[in-house]
């Protein structure tokens, strides 16, 4: 029992001591220390023999859990554990609580005591508060800055320059945001501020981002073997200014900085040590540099001073003097720059405490600048800076022979022409010219002065010398120094021109003019390249080179070219004989479209159009002139009618018909056409054809009736037939041929006139009556339903009684035995050929008291002497009361103007219409003929008809005659 009491103890005792031993001891006395600047807490604590705790931090007002971490932290030799803790938000901004607990694996002891880090966002504190406060930050980083807002107040947007971000509520009246990357910034720094509701709620902050230091090369060396200067040179600026700028130091002595050019800095020390450290820092960090050198491995003099000249024509000594005199005694070697107007060139002299340099070989008059720099000639480093520059001129020197060239525009007719001179081949200000003539034949001499701006003459010949083969002209320069050597040139007395056609086209390529030729071997002086304007005649303005004999081809630059000129350029052998010309080119540096129009003219040619033009002047082609372009100019549009070459100055345009037209002529080079000339014509037609197709009408007229003649002649019966078939005779009972005796004309069977007489009419008046007659066939039978023939004789039958005792006056011969006879007779028969009868050809009246199918005719009986029988002679018109006319009604000048038998003159028809009908009949062709000839009994018409119905009735006349002369 004793026993199993005991055992039951141990194992008490066991767990006791097991449960004491897994029992961590809490974490004791937390402190906190608290750095604004770097935004860092240190937490310390004593923690026994535990090695691993647990931070947790929180916001205190919010209870929001800003860190939690497990860390590792070994005991101080104090026994106190210590971590350092960064806060992302300024440790301003809100307070913070710390709590710690220590760990062993799994098992944890209890949470220390909370520690709490106070902000400044208390209640008590009414005021607005941004954090941080012109804070200096790295660039590239992230930055957190928060506003309190005072108790009281709202919060209502966070800006960072002029751009709004999005904010984070810390506390209740703490409000915190971050910006990523942020950029450098300029002098002035970055802003940082909070709104309130109002305009007058607003706090903010200046942030200054930039770079810690950062520099290369550092270089040590001596001016004067006693005193050191340090250089280096920074790649990049820090955006750390004014309180915030870096700060050096060399050898842990303060220097000032001196900036240089490129980003170059230096600082001077005393004293020269062997061994150099540079060190810079600002508050985003320090940089430092280490050199090592021996003074006389690093000597570099200061620049001469006290620069001084002596010139003459062609050299000049430069002399200087030196700051410090440990110079005296170093070994030095020198640099002369010597700058002329347009040339540099450097010499390079060398001696111990060199003071002066010789400069040889200068150009008289001529302004040089001159600058010095030496080195050490032992161990040399570097060279020294450079000097101040001085400036001097070299005296005058004679000039040099001046370049003379002679340009002949005839035989006996030019100018010799030099060149100015160049700035250092005068020498010296030229004051004038000698131009000197000279015949070797009679040793004749002809000098003239020529003021220094001139640089050509005029020579004729023909007035200066006589019977001459050879003349050189030679021109002397003068200046203060005295005169050059002259300068000359044989004038060729006979000058050879080249046909056009030999002149070669020159190519202007890459701003020059390539010219080449055959060698010469009566060259033996070289070439001569002259230039000029084409379109110049007289004193041209030459311009020309000179080249060896060996050169034989050239470019040809000059500033004076323009584009749109025609140039000439020849090239010339060079001998003790006058200049030859052995090539010649034209060319232009730039072709351009002519300057003017030709002056345009047209003109007609029969029906052709020739335009013409004149040559446009070779001033104005401005190019090689290639052709014309002719158009015809519709006023908006120009349509092209030929291109000719620059050989022709006309065209012929065929084949246009009549009207006005206008040309257009263009002439083009290879740059384009110019403006073009225009002009205009009106075609007409041409009085030669108009002449011609008078005459041609007329032929073709003429022939046509030649042929209708012809044709009409060989015809003839047939024509005669168809429209002037023969009149038959008249048939009478007894014998006509008896020249006297009583004609008895007794009616006959077949007459279509008869003589009717009535007891009950006035036999004091003689009347017509129309009596209708059946139409009869060979045996005498009638036919009624045929049509009457209009070509066959109508007949009336005529019933005569004689009122007149005047007898009728007969056409035959026998007249007065017929006209007895006839006054006898009871029926005489008369045939009309081709009239159409109409019903108004004879005026009817009708007797009340007479029988109705027997009409009155009313006779017409002329009441003057000569008169003769008149029976159808023109009626009076009729009235509206239809009533007849009497006919002493008649005028009597009407009466006496008739002469002669006229039964048909001039017919009264009944309508318009066919007295229209009736016009269109030829006059004479209706007229009643005799029984007894052929001949028409109407005479031609009278002379107050009218000259169209003369016309016709000759013309009728002429074909009746030619019918009737031909018996079949």
């Amino acid at each position: 029992m004793k026993l199993l009491m005991s055992v039951c103890l141990l194992i008490v005792l066991l767990s006791l001591s097991s449960w004491a031993k897994d029992v961590i001891p809490v974490p004791q006395q937390v402190s906190l220390s608290a750095d604004s600047n770097t935004q860092q807490v240190s937490i310390s604590w004593f923690g026994g023999e535990a090695m691993t705790f647990d931070l947790l931090i929180l916001r205190t007002e919010l209870n929001d859990t800003v860190f939690y971490e497990t860390l590792t932290v070994a005991a101080e030799a104090s026994g106190r554990h210590k971590f350092i803790w960064t806060s992302v938000e300024p440790l301003e901004c809100t307070s913070l609580s710390f709590r710690v607990r220590a760990r062993s694996g799994q098992l944890t002891s209890e949470w220390s005591n909370t520690e709490i880090l106070l902000g400044n966002d208390r209640p008590t504190n009414d005021l607005m508060q941004a954090y941080p406060q012109d804070k200096a930050v790295l660039a590239g980083s992230n930055i957190t800055f928060c506003c309190i807002i005072g108790e009281g107040k709202s919060f209502n947007s966070f800006h960072f320059n002029s751009e709004t971000i999005n904010e984070t509520r810390l506390s209740r009246r703490t409000y915190a945001a971050t910006i990523y990357n942020v950029k450098p910034s300029p002098p002035y720094g970055h802003n940082a501020y909070c709104k309130g509701k109002t305009n007058s709620e607003l706090i903010g902050t200046v942030l200054f981002v930039g770079y810690p230091p950062l520099f290369t090369d550092l270089i040590c060396e001596t001016h004067d073997l006693t005193s050191a200067v340090c250089h280096w040179t920074e790649p990049r600026k820090t955006h750390m200014l004014g309180k915030r700028q870096t700060r050096y130091s060399i050898n842990g002595r303060n220097c000032s900085v001196v900036r240089l050019e490129q980003n170059r800095k230096q600082c001077s020390v005393p004293v020269w040590e062997n061994n150099w450290k540079l060190l810079a820092w600002n508050l985003l960090g320090e940089y430092s540099l280490t050199d090592t050198a021996d003074v006389r491995s690093r000597v570099v003099p200061l620049p001469p001073e006290e620069l001084s000249t002596v010139a003459s024509a062609r050299n000049a000594t430069v002399t200087w003097q030196w700051k410090h005199n440990h110079y005296v005694s170093l070994p030095l070697v020198c640099q002369v720059e010597l700058t002329s107007r347009d040339d540099k060139t450097k010499r390079t002299f060398s001696g111990v405490g060199l003071r002066s340099a010789v400069l040889l070989d200068l150009y008289p008059y001529e302004e040089y600048s001159v600058k010095v720099r030496c080195g050490a000639q032992q161990n040399f480093w570097r060279w020294g800076n450079w000097s101040k520059t001085i400036s001097f001129r070299t005296d005058s020197d004679i000039p040099s022979a001046p370049d003379v060239w002679i340009w002949m525009n005839g035989d006996t007719t030019g100018q010799v022409l030099w060149k100015p001179y160049e700035p250092r081949k005068s020498h010296g200000p030229i004051v004038s010219y000698e131009v000197t003539l000279w015949s070797p034949d009679d040793n004749t001499r002809h000098t003239q002065m020529v003021a220094p701006e001139m640089f050509t003459i005029p020579v004729n010949l023909s007035t200066t010398f006589n019977n001459i083969t050879k003349v050189i002209a030679s021109v002397v320069a003068k200046n203060p120094a005295g005169p050059s050597p002259p300068a000359s040139v044989d004038l060729p007395l006979h000058v050879k021109d080249l046909d056009p056609e030999a002149i070669t086209k020159a190519d202007f390529r890459e701003g020059a003019f390539p010219l080449s030729w055959q060698s010469d071997a009566n060259s033996s002086c070289g070439y001569v390249v002259e230039w000029y304007e084409a379109s110049c005649q007289r004193n041209c303005p030459v311009e020309w080179i000179k080249v060896g004999e060996e050169i034989t081809n050239v470019s040809i630059k000059s500033d004076a070219f323009e584009p749109g000129v025609r140039y000439y350029l020849s090239v010339y052998s060079c001998s003790s004989e006058a200049p030859e010309l052995l090539k010649r080119w034209q060319g232009y540096t730039q072709e351009l479209t002519p300057s003017s129009s030709v002056q345009l003219s047209t003109k007609q040619e029969d029906s052709d159009i020739v335009i013409s033009w004149s040559e446009i002047p070779s001033t104005h082609h401005r190019g090689f002139l290639l052709g014309y372009n002719v158009y015809l100019n519709n006023g908006s549009q120009l349509t092209p009618l030929a291109s000719l070459s620059s050989q022709e100055n006309s065209y012929t345009v065929k084949g246009f018909p009549l009207g006005s037209y206008k040309f257009t002529v263009k002439a083009f080079t290879s740059a384009g056409e110019d403006t073009g000339g225009t002009a205009s014509i009106t075609l007409e037609s041409s009085a030669d054809w108009l002449i011609l197709e008078i005459l041609a009408t007329l032929g073709v007229t003429s022939l046509a009736l030649i042929i209708v003649t012809f044709v009409c002649y060989k015809k003839r019966k047939w024509v005669k037939g168809a429209f002037y078939p023969d009149i038959p005779e008249p048939k009478l009972p007894s014998d006509w041929s008896t020249p006297r005796g009583t004609l008895d004309v007794k009616p006959s069977p077949h007459s279509m006139v008869h003589i009717v007489e009535k007891p009950e009419w006035d036999s004091s008046k003689e009347v017509l009556v129309v009596i209708p007659e059946e139409d009869e066939d060979d045996e005498g039978h009638g036919i009624r339903d045929e049509p009457v023939d209009t070509d066959e004789p109508t007949s009336l039958r005529y019933y005569n009684q004689v009122v007149d005792d005047r007898p009728i006056r007969p056409r035959y011969p026998d007249s007065s035995a017929s006209s007895a006879s006839s006054m006898d007779s009871g029926r005489t028969d008369v045939t009309y050929t081709g009239i159409q009868t109409s019903g108004s050809s004879l005026v009817f009246q009708s007797d009340s008291q007479s029988s109705s199918d027997q009409p009155h005719v009313v006779p017409v009986s002329g009441g003057g002497a000569g008169g003769g029988y008149r029976p159808q002679m023109q009626l009076p018109p009729e009235t509206d009361n239809t009533s007849l006319t009497q006919p002493q009604s008649l005028p009597e000048s009407q009466m006496s103007s008739s002469s002669g038998y006229r039964p048909q003159n001039n017919w009264q028809l009944d309508s318009p219409d066919e007295a229209d009908e009736r016009r269109s009949l030829a006059p004479s062709l209706g007229s009643p003929t005799s029984i007894a000839s052929t001949q028409f009994l109407l005479p031609d018409q009278s002379s107050d008809e009218p000259a169209e119905e003369k016309h016709q009735s000759s013309a009728a006349s002429w074909l009746s005659n030619l019918l009737s002369t031909t018996k079949p």
